[in-house]
């Protein structure tokens, strides 16, 4: 803490996000820092881990000072609605008697198995304002190559609750999985939007190293996605969600009209947020920092009076710029023009990667064949950035 000078951070309009790593399946995809094992014992495990985020919250408003208010609160994992609602409520109330209540919106992800009338009833009352549903898919047999416990009828039924509350919600689809015909990807486009969310993610699947479908892979099990396939995945995606109101705001995610997520907005505008939970990260005024990553490590050095930062670093101006370049094309309003060269914005124009008239305005945006290429973009203006 000391060598990244957070003691004399003061910072204003802090998000926090909580880490909660239980689940009650590791999905074949997933490379998140999760665990089946629900009794790690002591404050690593699932009946006292809002405990010990708690005392992580304390421990960090006692280092902070006046951090607040907060701007948003978003609980992810893992599967936050593996705890019971009365913990999430409770380490909801710790944020707001640290920081202040939440100006914007209060999120949590869940799993639609995981989910009932009560549960959101309750979470409700305790100040949540938003839910971050786990759809992936509308078929059943793409579901299971992704190990996911759920049906598509209990996503409908969970959604229909949410909707019957007056509650905001979204629905993240994953698009990729070995065996998905473009019939089944527009089959859980078509469901998606016919549940009325106000938001929904579309991300393309990528096989890691180190998961289950990652062995799977190498094994020659499966195949690895193919780019063209998901590039005309993403097509249809964009084309199905604009044409029933919604509009992209940043590269896999869409959202109808003053229903964006303004949490994952902190992350992509180099916002400060505070990442509780073990192997959470967190960002500073060019800080960025880390949690150590297993429950029992995590819970240990906040045992012991000590918050649980694994390592950190600050950011030199050169790399903050790169980060602006890496997360602001991402969005729909894109970067300024800047001191781009205006041979490498003619290019970019010319491959069609970026929409003459913003750029014309002052704005590098990207058009629909740009958000495919979204890495090679940047890396185009950053190798001009560092040769200019």
């Amino acid at each position: 803490m000391t060598e990244l000078g957070l003691e004399n951070v003061r910072v204003e309009g802090l998000s926090a996000y909580v880490h909660v790593p239980f689940c009650s399946v590791r999905c074949g995809y997933c490379d998140f820092n999760t665990y089946t094992n629900l009794d790690f014992g002591g404050g690593a495990s699932a009946a006292r881990f809002a405990d010990t985020i708690v005392r992580e919250i304390e421990l960090a408003r006692d280092l902070l000072g006046s951090a607040g208010p907060l701007r948003t609160v978003f609980f992810g994992g893992g599967t936050p609605t593996m705890l019971p609602a009365s913990d999430l409520a409770a380490v909801l109330a710790a944020l707001r008697d640290a920081f202040g209540a939440p100006e914007g919106e209060v999120t949590t992800e869940a799993n639609p198995e995981t989910v009932t009338p009560q549960v959101l009833e309750s979470l409700a009352r305790a100040g949540f304002t938003r839910f971050s549903f786990g759809m992936q898919s509308a078929v059943s047999h793409v579901l299971a190559v992704l190990d996911r416990r759920h049906t598509p009828g209990q996503v409908e039924q969970v959604a229909r609750w949410a909707r019957e509350m007056g509650l905001e919600f979204s629905l993240d689809l994953i698009y990729g999985a070995p065996g998905e015909t473009l019939d089944d990807w527009r089959a859980s486009l078509d469901a998606a939007i016919a549940l009325e969310p106000g938001h929904i993610s579309a991300y393309g699947l990528t096989i890691e190293e180190g998961t289950k479908m990652g062995a799977q892979l190498r094994r020659g099990e499966i195949p690895a996605p193919d780019p063209d396939v998901q590039a005309t995945k993403y097509e249809m995606a964009d084309e199905a969600l604009s044409l029933a109101g919604y509009q992209w705001y940043e590269v896999s995610n869409w959202a109808k009209p003053g229903r964006r997520s303004e949490h994952n907005r902190a992350y992509w505008t180099n916002a400060n947020w505070w990442g509780f939970g073990p192997g959470a990260h967190s960002h500073l005024d060019g800080r960025r920092f880390w949690n150590v990553k297993h429950p029992i490590a995590y819970a240990g050095k906040l045992e012991a009076g000590e918050l649980a930062i694994a390592g950190g670093e600050i950011l030199s101006a050169a790399e903050r710029r790169e980060e602006d370049i890496m997360l602001g094309i991402r969005l729909r309003e894109g970067i300024e023009v800047g001191a781009t060269p205006r041979a490498v914005v003619a290019s970019l124009i010319n491959d069609e990667l970026i929409d003459p008239a913003a750029a014309l305005a002052g704005r590098l945006c990207l058009t629909r064949k740009g958000r495919l290429l979204a890495d090679v973009v940047t890396r185009t203006l950053w190798d001009a950035e560092e040769a200019s």
